[in-house]
């Protein structure tokens, strides 16, 4: 039986509810990571979802087991790295945006080629890269290596706002970010 609930998040949740929850936590992949400052929720319901047109061989770990990871190439150029929520067989998710880097910042500087802290992981192709994160991470289980979920402080202020480089639903409010972080994508408004 899968595991489904991690450092205190139920990913059967909906992933709305699941986005807001995993800001401040950090997230490591083969020790390599941060605190999750940014996020963006997607439903099957919702037509800016993978998971809209039904399940797909490229979005298939979308409609797996909860606390799941679903990897996809975005423009066929950049992987971006989403925890899957709800029940097996829904698809919904939860795109992880952008990291504050935490651990592992010499490897990361090598994987991006860059030295300030804000390029390294502030955005979803930079993560994934940074974090090493591939196709190969694909319907991989949360609780298990590469992958390490760690908890995040009690009491942080959480914002939201519209998602970023979508074509639809643009005004749903399912973008997530810690209130004052330097290490978003963009700020929020």
């Amino acid at each position: 039986m899968a595991i489904s609930t991690i450092a205190g998040i139920d990913f059967t949740q909906p992933a709305e509810l699941v986005a807001r929850q995993l800001i401040g936590m950090t997230v490591l992949v083969d020790g390599v990571g941060g605190r999750i400052v940014e996020t963006e929720a997607y439903d099957r319901e919702d037509p800016a979802s993978h998971a809209f047109s039904g399940p797909t061989e490229r979005n298939a770990a979308m409609f797996g087991p909860p606390a799941h990871a679903y990897v996809y190439r975005s423009y066929g150029i950049h992987w971006c790295l989403n925890f899957v929520c709800r029940e097996e067989g829904h698809g919904a998710g939860v795109l992880i945006r952008a990291l504050e880097p935490l651990a592992g910042l010499d490897q990361m500087r090598v994987r991006r080629d860059a030295d300030d802290l804000w390029l390294l992981c502030s955005g979803p192709g930079k993560l994934c890269q940074a974090l090493g994160v591939t196709r190969a991470h694909n319907g991989r289980a949360l609780s298990a290596a590469p992958f390490e979920l760690q908890p995040g402080p009690a009491g942080l202020e959480v914002v939201a706002g519209p998602r970023i480089g979508i074509s639809k639903a643009m005004d749903v409010p399912w973008r997530f970010g810690l209130a004052g972080s330097r290490f978003v994508s963009r700020p929020f408004r």
